[in-house]
């Protein structure tokens, strides 16, 4: 796209974002749409060549090759042909159908015409195109994607095990952590989350104009055109045969698809904030390119502007997946046309998704440790060992515990490494108690 085209875009996602997204178009822009519809009107034809239909059993296998490059080889051209063909059409997959149709003149296989888009319905192709194609975005764009983010997080968890951190709930204070630990709870989170999103299938209808096989069963009452329409989506295409259905796909499967996203979105949304405050509180430093600004106003700014561009953008993707999935099961009686508007929208959310994961990545790469930040909030927060003592206490059996921890580091104005000692040595408890209670630090007090 010219530099001119992305400043006449109406989305950034096409615009100002352009290069982040440009690899979603082979499977969400309208060529591809295009393309996928061309897929899936071929490969059924070459289906009914298998099955085969009395009509079709001369067709020489052969010339399915040249049939395939019409999606293989599909260019820019040939969907501008079908363009201005449905001007005239004034419908989408019709406009497809008189295209391959043209092809077969070429090919030598005139008698053969009317048998593409034999007994079907324009739902047939679109709702094997559509998941078709988001399946592959999925497998191609988005995996990768979401996968080399995980891996940075890995990696920081691997590279931070050795940082005690503070521990903050609800803001305050808390029993001390470690800064690893606290990034691998992500990793899990995001990665249980895969788990639950691979047992999903990408479902497609395939049945004719109310799902029934009407038309088919009146041409050829002797053949199974259910095991047909299941062996054709789930072995030729890959995909899971919905059936029974009305006119259009269910799209149940769908919405659990875009929740599952939806709640991976979250998890990073999570993150995104917890890594912004960590910047906020000085843990962090982060790296800058010469030249760059952080603020218009304020020179000395260095802005988490990556966390805020990902959560801003997750944000969106989160409030269009969370329609896609509320709306598309919905359909009045055997069919509306609501569907087929929202879901040429599927596209976009995984635009502003990607977008967001980049973004996340590119700051969690520009994060610079600033460990003696980490060691003075611990120096500083004596009163988190409190916890510690007192559960020792309770295992001596030593009365009321918790509630002389509790006079300690409320009534006392300074909490630190003295008092704590001071008040250790009030205790009722032998020495060796005294030692190992003295032992308790906020940097070594981190559980497992």
């Amino acid at each position: 796209m010219s530099q001119l085209s992305e400043l006449n875009a109406i989305s950034p996602v096409d615009g100002r974002y352009r290069s982040k997204t440009k690899n979603l178009a082979p499977y969400f822009s309208e060529e591809a749409l295009i393309k996928y519809r061309v897929l899936i009107e071929v490969e059924y034809f070459i289906a009914l060549c298998e099955l085969p239909l009395p009509q079709l059993t001369d067709v020489d296998a052969k010339v399915f090759v040249p049939l395939r490059e019409m999606y293989t080889k599909f260019s820019t051209e040939d969907a501008l042909w079908i363009k201005e063909t449905e001007k005239t059409t004034n419908h989408d997959v019709k406009a497809v159908e008189y295209f391959i149709k043209s092809k077969f003149d070429a090919l030598g296989l005139e008698k053969y015409k009317e048998f593409i888009h034999f007994g079907l319905t324009s739902q047939d192709i679109n709702n094997t195109a559509i998941p078709l194609s988001t399946k592959e975005a999925f497998e191609n764009v988005y995996l990768p994607s979401l996968i080399s983010l995980i891996q940075k997080l890995k990696e920081l968890s691997i590279e931070w095990r050795g940082i005690p951190m503070l521990a903050r709930t609800h803001g305050q204070p808390a029993s001390p952590t470690v800064l690893g630990k606290e990034i691998l709870v992500f990793v899990e989170r995001l990665e249980e989350q895969m788990r639950l999103l691979f047992n999903v299938p990408f479902a497609a209808k395939f049945g004719g104009a109310t799902g029934n096989y009407n038309a088919h069963k009146v041409a050829y009452p002797n053949t199974d055109w259910k095991q047909f329409g299941t062996d054709f989506v789930e072995s030729s295409l890959g995909l899971h045969h919905s059936f029974p259905t009305t006119q259009i796909e269910h799209y149940d499967h769908f919405a659990a698809f875009f929740d599952a996203l939806k709640r991976i979105n979250t998890i990073i949304i999570d993150l995104d904030r917890d890594i912004w405050t960590y910047v906020s509180m000085d843990y962090f430093k982060q790296k800058i390119k010469a030249g760059e600004i952080g603020s218009s106003a304020m020179p000395h700014k260095v802005n988490p502007i990556d966390f805020e561009n990902s959560e801003g953008n997750l944000g969106i993707a989160n409030s269009i997946f969370e329609h896609l999935s509320a709306k598309l099961p919905i359909s009045r009686l055997q069919r509306d046309l609501t569907d087929s508007t929202v879901l040429r929208n599927v596209g976009v959310p995984f635009g502003h998704t990607i977008i967001a994961f980049e973004a996340t990545l590119k700051g969690l790469n520009k994060l610079v440790l600033n460990e003696p930040k980490f060691a003075e909030d611990l120096e500083k927060n004596w009163a988190v060992v409190a916890e510690a003592i007192q559960t020792i206490l309770r295992r001596e059996g030593y009365p009321n515990p918790y509630e002389a921890l509790k006079d300690l580091t409320r009534t006392n104005s300074v909490i630190n490494k003295e008092s704590i000692h001071a008040f250790i040595e009030t205790l009722n408890v032998s020495e060796d108690i005294k030692n190992e209670l003295k032992q308790i630090t906020p940097s070594n007090y981190l559980g497992i």
